[in-house]
């Protein structure tokens, strides 16, 4: 099984990919959209679809997993975090990728045992579970993160559903 993990935002959209044969995982891919700060929404939106598109085309994954919706204070943070999230999804629905999505404190739990895990805890428990050279970036390492959750959550008995 392939599975892309998406963490999801404007600027720094983190991306990994997992190859799953039985109970052994392995990273095939991870890294950053990156977005400048001046670079215009649709510009941003773009760039998230296309490297996503990309990505489904070269992997070929049977399932992804993205960071749930976010309740925030900040509704404009909030409407543009939608957004990106949808030129995500709609990549997905394109290729007719299956979308499973994950809260945070899920995908640190399944990770570091802790629903409330800093960052560099995820990033050192990834580097550590995928037996990478060097750590991922923070938002490389939530993908990654997203992915391995889907791996440890999803079974034949599971109640997850896809979106």
């Amino acid at each position: 099984m392939i599975v892309l993990g998406i963490d999801t935002s404007l600027r720094s959209t983190g991306y990994g990919v997992l190859s799953v044969e039985g109970n052994r995982m392995h990273a095939l891919d991870c890294g950053n959209v990156k977005n400048g700060p001046k670079l215009p929404l649709t510009a941003c939106l773009k760039a998230i679809h296309a490297k996503v598109a990309e990505l489904i085309a070269e992997h070929k994954p049977d399932v992804m997993a993205i960071e749930s919706v976010i309740y925030g204070k900040n509704a404009g943070t909030m409407l543009v975090l939608g957004e990106a999230r949808g030129a995500v999804l709609t990549a997905a629905a394109g290729a007719e990728v299956p979308v499973y999505e994950y809260e945070p404190r899920r995908m640190k739990k399944a990770i570091c045992g802790n629903g409330l895990a800093e960052k560099e805890q995820v990033q050192r428990m990834v580097k550590t579970l995928l037996n990478l050279a060097e750590l991922p970036q923070n938002d490389a390492a939530d993908a990654l993160g997203l992915a391995i959750c889907h791996v440890h959550s999803h079974s034949v008995f599971s109640l997850d559903k896809a979106i």
